[in-house]
């Protein structure tokens, strides 16, 4: 059962095309898992990641070691969303931000596939070797990567996806540049692991990814007017090039 449960989640983790990063503070007056529920049959992946009291999340994870997600905080949200993508037929994974003590803690508390997927770390989170001994084989583990070198070095990383950019300027992310397209482009032909752009990315821009094919968007998710609907078209444009 277990190899089969690892097994199973890299396998939808390849298929995987949009990664919604669920910042609950962005879906203003809204509840948030209400909107959760709108877009979850349009998201592939979920990362939990309620923001830090003093500061902003920094993508895929972030690179402040100093300040990590709140365990607490992440731990109720993570048990919170859990409920609500429980039983559903099409049911996303879930992933946590930073916190590797908060995957464990609600393993223990899980069987099979009713608990958290895995873990997504930042450059100067908890090490990558660390987290596997501590996780077991089956959790996926998603690492932070903002150069083309840190892409070509996660291949000797026990992990099992990348996130990549900032693609774009975000104000959400605090970055006044981003990457580029282009560099999205040549990081996710450098590695064999699915690598997720991020940073700025909204449908103005999303069609420029095509050619990845996935992205991890939160804000142009979770605070436009229509989430499902934003859902539905960013998906659709990372698929135009098929």
């Amino acid at each position: 059962m277990t190899r089969e449960l690892g097994e199973a989640r890299r396998e939808r983790l390849l298929d995987a095309r949009l990664y919604l990063l669920f910042t609950p503070e962005l879906c203003a007056a809204r509840d948030p898992l209400a909107v959760l529920a709108e877009v979850l049959d349009h998201v592939d992946v979920v990362q939990v990641r309620p923001k830090s009291a003093d500061r902003a999340p920094q993508p895929l994870g972030g690179d402040a070691p100093l300040v990590q997600t709140e365990a607490r905080a992440l731990f109720e949200w993570c048990q919170r969303v859990l409920a609500l993508v429980a039983g559903r037929a099409r049911r996303p994974l879930v992933i946590a931000n930073d916190r590797v003590d908060v995957v464990r803690s609600l393993a223990e508390l899980a069987c099979d596939d009713r608990g958290l997927d895995g873990v997504h770390l930042g450059q100067e989170d908890c090490p990558v070797a660390l987290a596997r001994e501590l996780l077991g084989p089956d959790a996926l583990i998603g690492l932070s990567t903002h150069t083309q070198a840190q892409v070509v070095g996660a291949s000797e990383l026990a992990v099992d996806y990348l996130g990549f950019g900032p693609i774009h300027a975000t104000a959400t992310k605090g970055y006044a540049r981003g990457l580029g397209p282009e560099a999205a482009w040549i990081a996710a032909r450098a590695t064999p692991l699915p690598l997720f752009p991020i940073g700025g990315i909204d449908r103005t821009n999303a069609g420029e990814l095509a050619e990845v094919g996935r992205a991890a968007i939160s804000s142009a998710i979770l605070a436009a007017d229509d989430p499902a609907r934003a859902a539905r078209e960013l998906r659709q444009l990372l698929a135009a090039d098929e």
